[in-house]
């Protein structure tokens, strides 16, 4: 079955057509290879209402199932930031940048009080029209510095769950199993059966 993903993110791609093969979508295209635009304002509050905005504007445009998420990072010790704007944090254009950004802010500040978390909300549109919505959480804290070569985003500084390896330290199939996006879409292919 196709399926058309609202989204260019190399990363995110590869991470959803992985586990996207094992309910039958073994066409998964970006909007890159499908040759579609689609870039709706994101003027949701929170990660749900983004993804479903993203989901219905693409699923205007196509003749088969749409799945589009939203996701972040919030930090605790930040008051939540950057969160549903993770993506455009502060206008900051690259990952390093943001990273650094965050592990600037947070200088000084004690590991206990380093909480964070990544949240990925999925809205997935049936071809039929049928909307599905699922959510993950992945509880972790923020490093003092970045670890790691693999991942994308927030993932060098992100240490799951209290350990001292980061997001872009594991291997796909460690990350895909804990992950935000990895629990997000575990829900999500649960409501697909």
């Amino acid at each position: 079955m196709k399926l058309i993903i609202a989204s260019n993110n190399e990363g995110k791609i590869r991470e959803y057509k992985t586990l996207l093969a094992a309910v039958g979508y073994n066409e998964v295209l970006s909007l890159k290879d499908a040759h579609l635009e689609c870039d709706p304002d994101e003027t949701g509050k929170t990660f749900e209402e983004n993804a479903a905005i993203k989901a219905r504007a693409l699923f205007e445009m196509c003749d088969c199932a749409v799945l589009a998420d939203d996701s972040g990072l919030m930090v605790d010790a930040l008051g939540g930031e950057p969160g549903v704007y993770s993506a455009r944090w502060m206008g900051l254009g690259s990952d390093d940048d943001k990273n650094n950004e965050i592990l600037r802010r947070l200088e000084g500040v004690k590991r206990s009080e380093r909480t964070a978390r990544f949240v990925c909300a999925i809205h997935f549109i049936r071809k039929d029209g049928t909307e599905i919505t699922a959510r993950g959480v992945c509880e972790g804290e923020i490093a003092c510095e970045p670890k790691g070569d693999d991942g994308f985003g927030y993932d060098p500084i992100f240490l799951f769950n209290g350990k001292n390896r980061s997001f872009a330290q594991m291997s796909a199939d460690e990350k895909n199993a804990v992950s935000h996006r990895g629990l997000a879409l575990k829900e999500l292919l649960e409501k697909l059966k």
